[in-house]
């Protein structure tokens, strides 16, 4: 007997539900104090979003039989450090050869915004499959991003009331990627140290060291930082703890409205280094010498990582980044024309008005007028 297992959908009154309780999470209250959250693309791994492009020289002669097998044959199962990290997903990341990578810029911090990371930089990469087709070669990464797919999982062993599956396991989500090395034509006879200097933009062979493969795409700074273990503010937690490691102690505070966390090294008498986080983002680093003044570093020393174009501040509503426009009015769930009390022009709720007293020179509309009730006779 084959069992076939129905999806589960959601009602629609539950996705109702939610989405009034989204709505309701976006109405600005007044006088409710403001919180700036800002938000953009993932800037954890800007520094990654250039590629420098490869300077290969490609044979002109079409790929032949014999070294399309000795391709498949080397690059199978060979392991390399991650350069930059791979978001999740099909189509994972495309690079030319010799060229640009797809998605790139933006639209590279939006896919793992969105996406998900599969391979962070540092990270040791397996290839588990690879295909070669007329202009591509692709490359499944930790397994790549396709369920695999058991036929006797469907398969049921039973009576009618009693069944159960031949192979009786759980389908995990995948969590590997693709490479994908395009071509601009027919892909041509390149030899393995070829391919692999191709895609040293994404995967690198050569190198030793998880920190290698971490900092070497990093600009000269940021690389300069990790590699000499100091906290620069700005830098994302991955580099600090590849600067100096995880550490020692942890605390949760907040700092007005912020949350942040303090990750503390080292314990006195000796030298005590404060690094508070926001997110994944350094905002301050203090550092406590025995017998010197506190050292207090609160601006932003990683230039040229994350650009002020490329973020907007939300403050009960959408603020445009120009002061020059006008603010955009928040959301309310107020229908078109309908006035509040506190629409006031003093913005607060007037005294209540009573009716006033009608004088006798007044007439009762009639009718407000009431008819006497008659009063019952007086006993005799």
């Amino acid at each position: 007997m084959i069992g076939l297992t129905a999806s589960h959908r959601i009602p629609r009154g539950t996705l109702l539900a939610i989405a009034g309780g989204l709505l309701l999470l976006a109405v600005a209250v007044e006088g409710a104090p403001s919180q700036v959250i800002t938000m953009g693309p993932n800037t954890t791994y800007a520094g990654y979003a250039r590629v420098e492009p490869t300077h290969i020289d490609l044979p002109s002669d079409r790929l032949s039989g014999k070294t399309r097998q000795e391709l498949i044959r080397l690059l199978d199962a060979e392991q390399g450090f991650a350069v930059r990290p791979v978001p999740k997903g099909n189509h994972g990341l495309v690079l030319r050869a010799n060229g640009n990578l797809d998605p790139g810029g933006k639209s590279y911090l939006h896919a793992l915004e969105e996406k998900g990371v599969s391979v962070r930089p540092g990270d040791r990469v397996l290839i588990t499959d690879v295909k070669i087709e007329h202009n591509r070669i692709v490359f499944d990464l930790n397994g790549g991003p396709d369920r695999k797919h058991k036929w006797l999982r469907h398969i049921q062993v039973g009576t009618s009331s009693n069944t159960r599956p031949i192979v009786d396991d759980q389908a995990e989500d995948p969590v590997g990627s693709r490479l994908t090395l395009l071509f601009e034509g027919d892909v041509p006879e390149l030899t393995g140290p070829q391919v692999k200097a191709l895609i040293t933009p994404i995967i690198d062979f050569t190198f030793k060291s998880p920190l290698q493969a971490f900092v070497d795409p990093l600009p000269p700074k940021l690389k300069n930082a990790i590699l000499n273990h100091e906290v620069l503010v700005g830098m994302s937690t991955e580099m600090v703890v590849y600067a100096i490691g995880k550490p020692d102690h942890k605390s949760r505070e907040m700092e007005g409205q912020m949350p942040c966390e303090e990750w503390i090294y080292g314990d006195s008498p000796k030298d005590v280094e404060f690094v508070r986080i926001n997110g994944n983002r350094v905002i301050r680093v203090e550092i406590a010498k025995l017998g010197q003044d506190l050292i207090i570093r609160d601006q932003n020393e990683v230039e040229g990582i994350v650009r002020a174009e490329e973020t907007r501040q939300i403050q009960l509503g959408d603020v445009p980044s120009d002061k020059d426009q006008a603010k955009q009015a928040p959301p309310s769930l107020k229908k078109p024309g309908e006035k509040l009390p506190s629409d006031s022009n003093a913005g607060e709720m007037g005294p209540v008005q009573f009716p006033k007293d009608i004088g006798k020179d007044r007439q009762i509309p009639p009718d407000l007028q009431q008819t006497p009730t008659p009063s019952p006779p007086a006993p005799k």
